[in-house]
């Protein structure tokens, strides 16, 4: 085998075969949509062809969240090179709204993925709240001690504490 004394630099790069040049994929260039009223109005029309709204009243009988879904379209718009991800993260009020709109009209009971769907009553929060505080208002005054205290007193008190308890462990040998 013959001897090389000069290293080889116009070899591939492992992994080479693998990639793209930089710029052939739809997302690694300029999206065609780059302002958020421009992709708004870009879903806005989309999602009133009636293909569209067949699939995806279909997937709503299925029990998809809308947030799910809406992220799933704007993220194939996102690599389809419709718009950039920023402008798909804002534009997700947008689409939600859109699948919301479509699942009205067609009657159909959907999951928004928001968290619980039912109201939270505020009032009863509240008096959860407020009886929560009237339960713990004697045990903290308990614990609260009279600030003309003298800081002697004090640590006589905690000095008491920690000889009442025993001594246990490695570090705990009288020097």
């Amino acid at each position: 085998m013959p001897r090389r004394d000069n290293p080889a630099l116009e070899a591939p790069v492992p992994g080479m075969s693998m990639t793209h040049e930089l710029g052939a994929r739809p997302w690694q260039t300029p999206s065609k949509y780059p302002t958020i009223q421009e992709s708004a109005r870009y879903y806005v029309t989309r999602m009133q062809d009636e293909k569209f709204t067949e699939m995806l009243v279909n997937v709503l009988e299925t029990g998809v969240p809308v947030t799910t879904l809406a992220n799933t379209i704007q993220l194939s718009s996102v690599m389809q090179g419709i718009h950039s991800i920023d402008v798909g993260v804002l534009s997700m009020p947008i689409i939600m709204e859109m699948i919301m709109l479509v699942a009205d009209s067609a009657d159909i009971e959907y999951n928004t993925g928001l968290g619980s769907d039912e109201a939270i009553d505020l009032e009863i929060q509240d008096t959860e709240i407020a009886n929560i505080i009237s339960k713990f208002e004697g045990s903290l005054s308990d614990i609260m001690t009279d600030e003309d205290e003298d800081e002697e007193t004090e640590a006589l008190k905690f000095e008491e504490i920690v000889q009442d308890e025993p001594q246990k462990g490695l570090m705990s040998r009288s020097i």
